[in-house]
């Protein structure tokens, strides 16, 4: 390696060495219900928290509600998209359905037809679609945010050939979806409308979480069974790195040019490039129990992660104390 590539990693490898994570604070919200994924409007600081019946907005400075969004039988997600000025709730109950809603007001605008068990939502700006998993029905929905939110129809569903979680887009209209029931990475060609390629988390497996760094094109995928942080190769789907990680994870992300992987005992794994092409888990952040899943705000670099105290409940299985619902913020803390 020549003298100026090692100055150039010496200069850039220790930078990101000098973050460590840790718990900054704990908002207590309370409220009645579950909660799944946690979406962060990076421009406004609201956090939209799904709460099985409701969808709670949330200050992510004060974590005073804001607002409450009725109506929905089993909330999972939340997806934004300022340019329209809407929200979108995905309602995994009954015959499935999408809640729009105003983003300034909250005001519900409206529910469209989905698929059973519509849960992992995001926005693809680059393909102008919300994209939606349905688990029970094994497909990918899609629409455009401006659809009309009383009679608007979603486009034809794309078969996955599984039971999907979660999912990730590169940008250039590649969409890159977790089978959990699988053990594979289904990538589909949005243009095409298909499937293109299959490809294993192995040695992972039940792979729930997912995140991609389009800058490097690298997917951080979040397995049940085996424990393992995936990162894989978003070209090749090639595993470039196995890492272990707590159990129960339900969430990845990528920030501040590190990965994250919340799992629900309590654990918020901390993985990092250390070296051109090897990573590892440098932090393993102590989380309260349950905060499996969570959001982060690229401007503030604050990560948020709900969950509650727990009891042992009517079953002998561990039951979330009423009114005890909290959101963790992790941030990132100088090294001494």
């Amino acid at each position: 390696m020549k003298p100026l590539t090692l100055l150039l990693l010496a200069v850039s490898l220790p930078a990101l060495a000098q973050t460590n994570w840790d718990v900054a604070k704990t908002l207590p919200i309370g409220g009645q219900g579950s909660w799944d994924y946690l979406t962060v409007d990076p421009a406004t600081h609201r956090l939209f928290v799904p709460r099985s019946t409701h969808t709670m907005v949330i200050d992510a400075d004060s974590g005073k509600t804001l607002g409450d969004i009725p109506g929905q039988k089993i909330a999972h997600g939340v997806a934004i998209v300022p340019e329209v000025g809407r929200g979108f709730i995905t309602d995994g109950g009954g015959d499935g359905a999408i809640v729009i809603f105003d983003l300034k007001t909250y005001a519900t605008l409206g529910k469209i037809a989905a698929q059973p068990d519509a849960d992992g939502i995001i926005y693809d700006p680059a393909i102008g679609r919300v994209l939606v998993v349905s688990g029970d029905k094994g497909v990918l929905m899609s629409f455009k945010p401006d659809i009309d939110p009383t009679s608007g129809k979603i486009d034809a569903p794309i078969a996955l050939g599984g039971a999907p979680e979660f999912l990730a887009s590169d940008g250039k209209a590649k969409i890159y979806i977790n089978l959990e029931d699988k053990n594979e990475v289904a990538v589909v060609d949005f243009k095409a409308g298909k499937v293109v390629a299959r490809w294993p988390v192995a040695p992972g497996g039940s792979p729930v979480g997912m995140a991609m760094d389009t800058k490097t094109r690298r997917l951080f995928i979040g397995c049940r069974k085996p424990q393992k942080l995936i990162v894989m190769s978003a070209d090749t789907g090639k595993v470039l790195s196995d890492l272990p990680i707590g159990a129960g994870v339900d969430a990845t992300k990528v920030e501040a040019g590190q990965a994250f992987a919340s799992c629900r005992d309590g654990s918020l794994a901390v993985a990092r490039e250390t070296s051109p092409g090897k990573f590892e888990i440098v932090q393993t952040v102590k989380t309260p129990q349950g905060a499996r899943t969570m959001g982060t705000d690229p401007t503030t670099h604050k990560i948020y992660l709900p969950t509650a105290e727990f009891e042992t409940g009517p079953t002998g299985k561990p039951a979330a104390k009423p009114g005890t619902f909290m959101i963790v913020v992790v941030a990132p803390q100088a090294k001494r």
